[in-house]
């Protein structure tokens, strides 16, 4: 569970740092701050975990497949965020709380955490982890 957690940190940090250092092409009109580049860098920066593991646990055989886990793991993350940002335009609401203000309050913070949660759920049922 920290391994996917981890994959989501990253991810949300890569499209933050690789988003503003680079900019470019926005990727929705739903949230009007993501860009492409930020995407890719979410992505990217999901990867950094699995190194992470690779190098303390010494897993490199199974290392093709938590690839695909790191990326589908970014990709629900992704999505997961945008989702609730179309929902909270629709609600006209601009934060979700008063705790993180400018920053989409702190369920911003676990949005996509939802969808990831039922992503992992399956993956693991799938008996993708063993």
């Amino acid at each position: 569970m920290l391994f996917i957690l981890g994959v989501c940190v990253f991810s949300d940090i890569g499209g933050y740092i690789i988003g503003k250092s680079i900019g470019g092409k926005k990727l929705t009109k739903i949230s009007p701050n993501k860009t492409i580049s930020g995407s890719f860098g979410s992505f990217l920066f999901s990867l950094l975990p699995l190194g992470i593991a690779l190098i303390f646990f010494n897993t490199i055989n199974y290392s093709g497949k938590y690839i695909l886990v790191c990326l589908l793991v970014s990709l629900s993350c992704q999505l997961g965020d945008l989702i609730i940002s179309y929902f909270k335009r629709l609600a006209k609401v601009k934060d979700t709380g008063k705790i993180l203000p400018g920053h989409g309050g702190i369920f911003d913070r676990i949005d996509g955490l939802m969808f990831v949660v039922i992503l992992t759920f399956i993956l693991y049922n799938f008996n993708i982890f063993h």
